[in-house]
Order: C-alpha cells, then structure tokens, then sequence
C-alpha cells in the first residue's frame, strides 16, 4: 500500500495544536508557580519581622519546596534554624547547598560558610575548624581566619593561634602583636608545667621578640627567673616594666622586693618603689616597701598617710592590722578588725573592664568574655 503525502500535511497543524497547548499550560503553571513563591516568602519574611519564627520558617519551608532551586530561600531557612538552636537542621539546608551541582562558585562558598557557622555554634569545633580551613582562599577567607582564632583560643591551641594571628596580620587587619605575645606565653607556662624548660625559655624570648614592650612577657620571666634563683635577672626585667607600664607594676611588687633582698639591693629597690608609690600610690606598692624598711615607725606612717589620703578598707584593714601589734589594743580592735577584714574582701578583687567580671586573682585573659588584657592591674579600692 503506497503512502499518501496528504497524511503528512493534515497531521503537521494537529502536532503544532498540540505542541501549542502544551506550552500554554505550562506557562500557566510556572506563571502560577513564580505567583506563588514570592507571596510565601514575603509571608514569611512578614512573620520573622514580627518575631513569629515558628510560623515564618513553615512559610519559608513551603516556599522552599515551591521552588527548590531558590538558594536565597535556603539560606534564609537555614538561618532561621540556627537563630533557633535547630543545629542539625540547619546543617541539613546548607550541606543540601554545598550538593547542589548548579550552584555557583560565590554561593558555594557562601553556604561553606554558614555551615561552618552552623559547626561552631553547636559546639562542633572539629567540624567547624575542617569548614573554616575549607574558606581559605575566598571571599570568606578573613571571616574564617578570625573565627579560626576563637576557635583556636577556646581549644587553648596557642601555636595554631599565633598562625592565625600572624596570616591576619599580613593581610593588614591589623596588629596582634600583643596577642601573639600572650599566646607564647601560654605556651611557656605549659611547657613549665610539663618541666620542659628549654622550650618555655624559647616561648618566652618569642612572646618577648613578637611585643617588646608587652607587660605580661616581663612579668613571667621575672617570675621565671626568681624561680631559677636569678634574683638580679628578675630585678632587671622587672625595673623595665617600672618604666614601661608602672600600673602592671602592681601585680609583682612584693616579688620584686622579695627578690631585692635575696639579692642584697633592698636600699635601690626601696628607693625605686618609694618613687614609684608618690606617683602612683596603692596598697600592693605600700606593702611591698614595708618588706623592704626596717624602720617600722616609718611604715606607720605610712599607713597613716595613706589612709587619710585614700580612706579604704584595705588602707584601714592595714593600719588596725599594724595596731594589733600592741597587746592591750589587740583585744580591743579584734572585732573591728575582723569586720573591716569582712567588708574588705570583695574590694581586693579584680574586674574586667569589658564585662565586669570579678576575680580575686588577676587574668590576663577574662574568664567571662574571653578579652585581653581587659583587666586593670589595680584592685577595685585602688581604681
């Protein structure tokens, strides 16, 4: 049976009817489709705008799974989990992201970042750290080199941290001198710690090298010295922080005339400290030089002078503990002495600056907010 050419002409107008309604309907569903989307997400941007994060993050899911090739939507869901404490979920969104093969370059690199967000935030820091390392190189490369810093610091990793501290200080963030002295530092006292004292020498002239003129690294090798029975090394170190931060003086005053009598100079270090408390009188200092004057009619006075020249309870709790000396009076002051003792005790504190936590001992990094040098070298009564 021949074929008919005919055929083929009546058939080409139905394939192209057909062809015709096939692409109005799906016009119409994706015109429905992109109608749709925009009204759930501005839905739910309206509800995170009026603090109902519950309902915004269903509004945004159903937005989501509208139109599942929206990175902005995933992003905003998954900021809205960790908002939330919903770690897990969030990881879920943004490593969904990262699978993406569509995704660009910029947007990978974005949801590598708040993943690593994500890690950090759930108290991961083994993840967090392989996810901020992920970053270097990019856009988000300072970002994550910062909170590689934080990170670091919390695990106490100080050698990871003088790396970070020094990569961003050659990008020009800035100088963090200061910082990489405290962590050679904190590596001194471990290696002390641990008796190795060949290594907590090095980590000293490094914390050293990194900020000369650092009060903390003066303060451990006078310390370190002392131990070591070098009197006239600690004297020498320490007459440079006289000069250099004399506020920081405080925090060894009664060491370093400890160490002037040990090395026979109390005369030159009496001198230095009589100096220094008509500058800047506080009570450490006034301690320190009664260690060192035989004269105790002179140290009364002193005591005297001060408390009238700085009425405190310590400057009091001082003069009655030199009154106590005296039998007869002894007995009366007893209970004077022991209530100014009391209400002097939460004054010999220190106090963070930055979040005013208090301490008995001093830090040189706070405890509560993880600042440095946030600490003033003087007691609260002497502030």
């Amino acid at each position: 049976m021949d074929f008919d050419p005919q055929w083929l002409l009546l058939g080409v107008p139905v394939v192209f009817a057909l062809g015709w309604l096939a692409s109005r309907f799906d016009l119409r569903q994706w015109r429905r489709e992109q109608r749709d989307s925009p009204k759930a997400y501005y839905k739910g941007l309206n509800l995170l705008l009026n603090e109902q994060h519950d309902k915004a993050i269903d509004a945004f899911i159903e937005a989501v799974q509208q139109d599942p090739d929206t990175s902005e939507l995933h992003f905003a869901l998954g900021n809205l989990f960790r908002r939330r404490g919903e770690y897990e979920r969030a990881v879920r969104v943004h490593e969904h992201l990262l699978h993406r093969a569509d995704l660009a370059r910029s947007e990978r690199d974005r949801a590598q970042h708040a993943l690593a967000q994500d890690f950090m935030r759930a108290g991961l820091l083994d993840r967090a750290e392989q996810a901020y390392q992920a970053l270097e190189g990019t856009a988000f490369d300072t970002e994550s080199r910062l909170a590689l810093l934080t990170l670091h610091e919390r695990g106490r990793d100080w050698r990871a941290a003088v790396d970070d501290a020094q990569k961003l200080e050659h990008r020009g963030i800035g100088s963090f001198a200061s910082r990489i002295a405290h962590y050679w530092c904190e590596v001194a006292l471990e290696a002390d710690a641990k008796k190795q004292t060949a290594e907590a020498d090095a980590a000293v002239r490094r914390a050293r090298d990194a900020a000369p003129q650092a009060a903390r690294p003066l303060v451990l090798a006078g310390q370190r010295a002392v131990r070591a029975g070098a009197h006239a090394e600690a004297l020498s170190l320490w007459g440079v922080l006289v000069v250099t931060h004399p506020a920081a003086f405080n925090l060894v005053a009664r060491d370093y005339a400890e160490a002037a009598i040990a090395a026979g100079e109390p005369i030159t270090a009496l001198e230095q400290l009589l100096e220094l408390y008509r500058r800047a009188p506080t009570m450490d200092l006034l301690s320190a030089i009664g260690l060192l004057d035989n004269d105790a009619a002179q140290q009364q006075e002193r005591v005297r002078a001060h408390l009238r020249n700085h009425p405190t309870l310590a400057a009091a709790q001082a003069f009655l503990n030199q009154t106590s000396a005296d039998a007869p009076a002894a007995a009366a002051c007893a209970p004077v002495r022991d209530a100014v003792a009391r209400a002097a005790q939460p004054l010999h504190r220190y106090r963070c600056a930055a979040c005013a936590f208090e301490a008995q001992h001093y830090f040189w990094q706070c405890p509560g907010c993880l600042s440095w040098d946030s600490y003033p070298p003087q007691r609260l009564e002497d502030l």
